[in-house]
């Protein structure tokens, strides 16, 4: 919404030619920015609370350069996921600010200071093959103003590890559980807390691990009450939900 749409809306409202009520729906369903390719949601802030989000898989470097350079005329957070180096060098071109975590392939403009709520976000792994999804996780969290405890490689196959860092867990407000193989961790992290967990199945494990899915369909059928699941490498979700409840 341009400063000449909000000056005439206002004056609308003044002048009673709006009434208030519609005035502020108006705000909340405002217009997107037309880029042929794309159609960048300017308001979601408004809406949902968290600015649109810049999914790179699938976009060439172009669009996703384009797409970042008007985002950045506003004042909000930018999050791209599933970025390459190639897109990573090609934004830092624009904005030096940019910030690139590798092993998450996720890049984060911060250009505006959030406040953390007092509690905190963890994110569990079973194993430190599930690194990229915990990072992908973590730094969506963050942006979004969370602060984020990581307890890595404490899968159930030394299931003493776990018990060493259930302080930490059991102090969060959300926990997000991250396995791959059979995704038994999320169960036995739910038998533990009484805090809601959400599980993020991974793409990690042998042939019959069908690339995620038995760790999806076992997080699924989970008999831990508390756990939510969402889609296989998904950690971009997880971190956004997650920040939701920490926020609530």
């Amino acid at each position: 919404m341009k400063r000449e749409d909000i000056q005439k809306l206002l004056e609308d409202v003044k002048n009673d030619k709006i009434r208030l009520e519609e005035a502020a729906q108006k705000i909340v369903d405002l217009p997107f920015k037309d880029l042929d390719f794309a159609k960048i949601d300017n308001h979601r802030e408004v809406r949902v609370g968290y600015p649109e989000v810049v999914y790179c898989e699938g976009k060439t470097v172009t669009q996703v350069k384009e797409i970042i350079s008007y985002m950045l005329e506003k004042d909000s957070n930018i999050l791209a996921t599933r970025a390459g180096e190639e897109i990573y060098q090609a934004i830092k071109k624009i904005c030096p600010a940019a910030c690139y975590n590798k092993l998450g392939r996720i890049i984060t403009i911060q250009q505006k200071e959030l406040t953390p709520p007092d509690s905190y976000i963890a994110i569990v792994s079973a194993g430190t093959a599930d690194l990229p999804v915990v990072e992908e996780a973590a730094e969506t969290a963050k942006l979004l103003g969370n602060r984020v405890e990581k307890i890595i490689d404490v899968g159930v196959a030394g299931i003493h590890r776990l018990f060493t860092r259930l302080d930490i867990i059991r102090g969060a407000k959300v926990i997000i559980v991250v396995a791959g193989m059979e995704g038994a961790l999320a169960s036995v992290i739910g038998g533990l807390v009484n805090k809601p967990i959400i599980a993020v199945p991974t793409s990690v494990g042998y042939g019959a691990n069908f690339n995620g899915l038995a760790a999806l369909l076992g997080m699924l059928n989970s008999c831990a009450s508390g756990v939510s699941v969402v889609n296989i490498d998904n950690g971009f979700g997880a971190g956004y939900n997650a920040s939701i409840i920490n926020n609530l």
